[in-house]
């Protein structure tokens, strides 16, 4: 499966099959995240993986009542820690930067997890306080997500998506490109001319490395 294609099949699920995540997917799950993105290499994220009955019950309960949620047999909740944030980076680290970290390695999981046959869910909608008390989550560290694992039990067709045109602008907000494919034609143009002069840049660099001798033999072979 490509990454595109990745992207592309990716749903939320929220009806699970009865059948336990692998320690294998799972470890390639957590891994996804690890190796995400964050400002600063801060990676101000904790993950806290739960399965048991009554605390699933606890953190479902924290979210709105979905009871949905029960059928997934894996929940991973993600933390941030807004106080390392802000540490390096004042109070842009603390209220944007943590989330973003966050959301970076929930993306990676998403990812990690469908390319693997596992349906996922991210639920954003919870009671902090509430949550925070059923998995005893410090004062200081704050939940940014409830992440549900596990075999899909549904099959979720493509929900509408904007096109290009409505999400991208030129070089100023507001400036729709019309012509999206007239564009981006003409963009491969500039980028083909830009690797044509890093070619040609690279092998003059590459010819003053040689030694003499192979300039010699070079010019011969021409």
């Amino acid at each position: 499966m490509s990454i595109q294609e990745c992207i592309k099949n990716r749903r939320s699920i929220r009806k699970f099959l009865s059948v336990p995540v692998e320690a294998e997917k799972l470890g390639k799950i957590i891994d996804a995240a690890r190796y995400a993105p964050s400002a600063g290499n801060l990676q101000n994220w904790k993950l806290i993986l739960v399965t048991e009955q009554t605390k699933k019950r606890a953190v479902i309960d924290s979210c709105m009542q979905q009871y949905w949620m029960e059928t997934a047999p894996l929940l991973i909740v993600v933390c941030g820690d807004p106080v390392k944030g802000d540490r390096f980076y004042g109070t842009r680290g603390k209220t944007l930067y943590t989330i973003q970290n966050c959301a970076a390695a929930i993306q990676n999981m998403l990812l990690a997890a469908h390319s693997q046959g596992i349906g996922s869910c991210w639920v954003g909608a919870f009671d902090n306080q509430a949550l925070k008390k059923a998995l005893s989550i410090p004062d200081a560290v704050e939940p940014q997500a409830v992440l549900c694992f596990g075999y899909a039990d549904e099959t979720v067709p493509l929900p509408p998506r904007y096109t290009v045109e409505n999400i991208v602008y030129l070089e100023r907000y507001g400036n729709r490109v019309k012509d999206i494919a007239a564009f981006m034609n003409e963009y491969s143009v500039h980028v083909q001319k830009a690797l044509t002069s890093i070619k040609t840049f690279l092998g003059k660099k590459l010819s003053t490395l040689t030694s003499p001798k192979e300039q010699l033999l070079q010019q011969k072979q021409k």
